[in-house]
């Protein structure tokens, strides 16, 4: 059979996939063998790309509850991170606050879950990272899988349906006092329907201080994560596109994993070129409204509208911006006016404009009178992992929970950088040089001049 190269009147046209190649003119010949074989592997590999920006949410959360497994949490079992060793593994983790965290699956049946009446911020979420609704206040929750029958006796539950049969249930203890946070800590309780006339003991499993990272992993490794959350995962009708992209390249539900040589070779590519396009997605976010004040270098984060929450997951680009450097998106983490929820700021480059990098020493300067009705955080996170920065000193935050020193006017200067300035180590956040860093602020329980924006919070200034 001919290969269709041979004419005398073959086109050849520059692209930016290299020289394609047809029989007579584009318009009117055929692609030869080589071009169609070179524009089925560039097909393949920009919907790969696009489908690592799509799955981030689902797979992180399932890196994360691979990671649970390994610490030996059982279905449902919580994991508590307390430490600064244990939270260094959780992707942009506050480092004020522990946290308490289980992933179930629902496929053995509906699960009970006690979320505590006070001191806590916490709630359930699907293996898509979004909330199963109206589940972030105190209450005797049924939880339910998709497709299934809801059990006869649901008297005393406020039944709640997941989208997914994988859900993370969680809790950041809120208050200080220590006998306090133990009483909230007994009354979080997650066990099966089946055993609610005896309710098992609950077992909380520590990381113990062992290395481990949460966040979705690279190379082959992401599409095996992938893989498996879309073999237990029922598909919705808004990603069955994304679902046909990805048959052929050897991911299918019901189908057995095992990519060929060309299918690897094309999905290790993509997982590094979809992290490189995630990366600029999220480090300098071209959406609308995203300065938090006009010629300010801080982000806002999480472009979830609190009154229509749902509509976020139709947003491809803002979705994966958030998902590539977070974990968990729900309305109370972008309110839209005050009340009992967090807000989030992100920096990633100093005044000047350029990429925050561990080398040097910043200055940012946080004005008398926050807006809070709790407290503030600064929260310093590595570009590579997204996680708490590591340093020998294992401090990543500097919190208005501290004693940090303050300047006459009120105002707070918090340093960034590989040493500390003399008489400001209270307030030194340590860098390590090679090393490039953004950094996190969060108002818990934020207040109106958060909203209206007449708090001026500036921009990490560069220092000798």
């Amino acid at each position: 059979m001919s290969d269709g190269s041979g004419s005398t009147t073959e086109q050849q046209l520059e692209t930016r996939i290299g020289t394609l190649a047809f029989t007579h003119d584009f318009a009117g010949g055929y692609p030869t063998r080589d071009t169609v074989e070179k524009l089925y592997d560039e097909r393949d590999f920009q919907r790969a790309c696009q489908a690592y920006l799509w799955s981030l949410p689902l797979v992180s959360f399932e890196a994360w509850q691979r990671a649970q497994a390994a610490f030996g949490a059982g279905n449902g079992e919580v994991v508590a991170y307390l430490s600064y060793e244990d939270r260094l593994g959780i992707v942009t983790a506050n480092a004020t606050t522990p946290y308490y965290i289980a992933f179930a699956d629902l496929s053995a049946g509906p699960l009970i879950v006690d979320m505590p009446p006070h001191g806590v911020l916490g709630g359930i979420l699907d293996l898509w990272q979004r909330t199963v609704p109206d589940t972030e206040r105190p209450a005797r929750y049924l939880v339910v899988g998709p497709g299934q029958d809801l059990p006869e006796d649901v008297e005393g539950f406020e039944v709640r349906r997941s989208q997914t049969m994988g859900v993370l249930i969680g809790i950041r203890i809120t208050v200080t006092d220590p006998a306090e946070a133990q009483d909230v800590l007994a009354a979080f309780r997650i066990y099966p329907y089946a055993q609610r006339s005896n309710p098992p003991r609950g077992r909380i499993v520590s990381p113990n201080g062992q290395p481990w990272n949460g966040g979705p992993p690279r190379g082959l490794a992401y599409w095996e994560c992938l893989d498996h959350a879309i073999q237990r995962e029922p598909a919705e009708e808004r990603d069955r596109f994304f679902y046909a992209m990805l048959k052929p390249l050897g991911i299918a539900k019901g189908q057995w994993f095992a990519p060929d040589e060309r299918q690897a070779g094309i999905l290790a590519e993509a997982a590094l070129i979809g992290e490189a396009m995630a990366k600029a997605n999220t480090f300098e976010r071209r959406f609308s409204g995203i300065e938090y004040r006009a010629g300010t270098r801080w982000h806002n984060l999480l472009l979830l509208d609190a009154d229509d929450p749902d509509d976020f997951w139709n947003h491809l680009d803002e979705r994966a911006a958030w998902f590539y450097e977070a974990v968990t998106a729900a309305p109370a983490m972008a309110p839209k006016r005050p009340g009992p929820a967090s807000a989030y700021l992100g920096a990633y480059q100093d005044e000047a404009g350029d990429w925050l990098e561990g080398s040097h020493t910043y200055r940012l300067r946080i004005p008398a009178d926050p807006p809070v009705s709790l407290f503030w955080s600064l929260t310093v996170y590595d570009v590579d992992t997204r996680c708490l920065i590591r340093n020998p000193e294992k401090i990543a935050d500097r919190s208005s929970r501290m004693n940090l020193r303050s300047n006459d006017d009120g105002s707070v200067d918090i340093y960034c950088g590989p040493t500390a300035p003399a008489g400001f180590e209270a307030n030194w956040i340590p860098t390590a040089p090679g090393r490039s860093w953004f950094a996190y602020f969060r108002f818990y329980g934020p207040t109106q001049p958060y909203f209206d924006r007449s708090w001026p919070l500036g921009d990490f200034q560069r220092v000798s």
